[in-house]
């Protein structure tokens, strides 16, 4: 249980779901999300229609404003949380490509995602295809010198995940759901309560 009022002053920034409204993947990100918004935290969700940026060029300094916007608020975030379906084994170039943008963060003093937690959920119609998606937002998150939550969450939507009210089907996913959710947001707090006895 995580107090309503722990999370005020954190910034918690979730990007994922698919390009399609509503999917199970943006579903499950969005009730991890709402860990921290219950504990007071400012959160920003960036799926479908947020994330159709061009892709990405390290060699042109020419920025959309949706991609300003997403760059700004990874500048910004105290944790992240992603969520993809698995394509093929990976995750979808919609979420990949916005993880590139994270590049434009690389002389900032805080670059790319360093000090930051990030929990992964990956979705797929099946068992096996979300492990190796998670395995790889895992991978990426490390490179960008993240954290990743002690949980990652797979979830196999070859079932119904949600009813068409939103409610969590699969016994436990709920509980896992937020658990990860609660995992960015202690960090952040326990990293917020370090830099202030520094």
């Amino acid at each position: 249980m995580t107090d309503a009022k722990a999370g005020q002053g954190l910034y918690i920034v979730a990007i994922g779901g698919a390009s399609r409204l509503g999917s199970s993947t943006e579903r499950a990100l969005r009730l991890a999300l709402s860990v921290a918004a219950k504990a007071g935290a400012e959160t920003q969700l960036f799926t479908g229609a947020d994330l159709e940026l061009p892709a990405y060029t390290p060699e042109s300094t020419e920025r959309t404003p949706k991609a300003l916007r997403l760059v700004e608020a990874l500048r910004r975030a105290d944790g992240v949380l992603i969520a993809s379906p698995a394509y093929h084994g990976g995750m979808t170039g919609l979420i990949k490509n916005a993880l590139d943008y994270a590049e434009d963060l690389k002389n900032d003093p805080r670059p790319y995602l360093d000090g930051r937690a990030v929990g992964c959920i990956a979705t797929a119609a099946g068992w096996q295809g979300f492990a190796s998606t998670l395995w790889a937002m895992r991978s990426i998150v490390h490179a960008l010198r993240g954290w990743p939550t002690p949980l990652g969450v797979g979830i196999n939507t070859s079932a119904p995940v949600f009813d068409p009210e939103g409610v969590c089907l699969p016994a436990g996913l709920q509980a896992q759901l937020e658990l990860v959710g609660r995992q960015v947001l202690q960090f952040a707090m326990w990293r917020r309560s370090g830099e202030r006895q520094g």
